[in-house]
């Protein structure tokens, strides 16, 4: 008698439509979990690297960078723009009661025309305060960043060595940032004299907004991180109230909306996981019912040569795990080529900061993904191998069915 693994062999090759059909549900429900997985993974990625890229516990900024809706689109969404105030607002508000560390940035955005390589943002910070853009950069492995210096985003066509052109200013690409989900993605960063340099040769190109500016005295906002003796709150009041022509923000207000939206897409994922899973499942139950009573005269001519209900049994569940176990590393590779090399285009649709977890945990996911998609075929095929148990053996072959 031939093993229950040589006889389920044999009938996966026998019928190729309803082997491809079993494959075919067990790849989608390993698509759906990885996809869906690696989405909901990215997203929660994103957001916390986003968490970590504001880099503080307050924003300052000029009152009407928040009325023309500016502050929002360059920060979280990494459009181009650029405000300015006066920089003596950051000796003020160093002095504040309740401030810790404090440090300015400088907006520009560059141009697309001659004098500028790419249009791109800009950001300046200053090396000595700075704690939001050079933890990023040391961990991206660079070294100190000089005077006509930039590090560039990892999705920037630029590398180390490259020279860029802004206004007419050459500055060196030193080092590139990993990826970070975020807007710092599409930025460029320098240190404050080189920007204060550019906004310079921006105004002498008569391609800067603020024509009457002091380049060497303005700043586009500051970053503050409350002390330990003090409530983040207080301290927002009291800049807004006291100075009428800034705007401090919270900066976990300003995520509220994407984290609100990440909720909602990360539920949905959810759902719709759920409800694949549901009616796969379904489909493949009833896939194997259906084999089962079509077979009822083979399995029956087995019993009759000696097969064992439990050997029966074991041929159908051989043939659920085969099918589903090669379906679901065929829905996992269509998953991988799918998410990873699109999933900037990905992060494009959804308008979410998107950052992909590391090489172990999708290799782990897509293991997880082919063992769960096995199981649910194993799961599946017992159900249906149960009605094995049920066959008439004499009455069957009485009937000639």
């Amino acid at each position: 008698m031939k093993t229950p693994g040589f006889i389920a062999y044999k009938n996966i090759i026998k019928r190729p439509a309803r082997s491809i059909a079993l494959m075919i549900l067990a790849a989608v429900l390993s698509l759906s979990l990885l996809g869906g997985t690696l989405i909901v993974q990215a997203l929660n990625n994103g957001f916390g690297s986003l968490e970590d890229r504001l880099g503080a516990d307050i924003m300052v900024v000029p009152y009407e960078a928040t009325t023309k809706q500016e502050l929002e689109n360059i920060v979280l969404q990494g459009n181009t723009g650029y405000f300015y105030m006066n920089g003596e607002y950051l000796d003020e508000l160093t002095l504040l009661e309740g401030v810790g560390r404090i440090s300015p940035q400088y907006y520009l955005a560059s141009v697309k025309a001659g004098c500028c390589s790419m249009p791109v943002q800009i950001i300046g910070f200053d090396p000595e305060t700075d704690f939001a853009i050079t933890p990023w950069i040391k961990k991206s492995g660079s070294g100190e960043v000089g005077y006509l210096d930039a590090v560039v985003g990892n999705d920037l066509n630029a590398f180390v060595g490259d020279e860029m052109s802004f206004f007419g200013v050459k500055v060196n690409v030193v080092a590139k940032m990993d990826k970070t989900g975020t807007s710092y993605d599409t930025q460029v960063f320098t240190t404050r004299q080189t920007i204060q340099t550019l906004i310079e040769a921006s105004l002498n190109k008569q391609l800067n907004e603020y024509a009457s500016i002091n380049s060497g005295n303005v700043i586009s906002c500051i970053l503050i991180d409350v002390d330990d003796t003090h409530n983040v709150d207080e301290v927002v009041n009291d800049i807004n109230i006291h100075y009428k022509k800034l705007r401090a923000i919270r900066t976990t207000n300003m995520i509220s909306g994407i984290s609100d939206s990440l909720a909602a897409v990360s539920d949905i994922a959810r759902i719709i996981i759920a409800a694949v899973w549901i009616v796969a499942l379904g489909i493949m139950i009833l896939t194997f019912f259906m084999m089962t009573g079509e077979r009822k005269k083979e399995f029956a001519v087995l019993r009759v040569l000696g097969a064992s209900r439990g050997k029966l049994a074991k041929t159908v569940l051989t043939e659920g795990v085969v099918l589903s176990f090669a379906g679901g590393i065929f829905g996992v590779i269509l998953g991988l080529i799918i998410i990873i090399p699109f999933s900037g285009y990905i992060e494009t649709k959804m308008a979410l900061p998107f950052l992909l977890p590391g090489t172990h945990v999708i290799i782990f996911a897509a293991a997880l993904a082919v063992l769960l998609s096995a199981l649910a075929g194993a799961l599946t095929a017992g159900i249906a191998a149960a009605r094995i148990g049920m066959i008439d053996t004499g009455m069957i072959l009485r009937k000639g069915e």
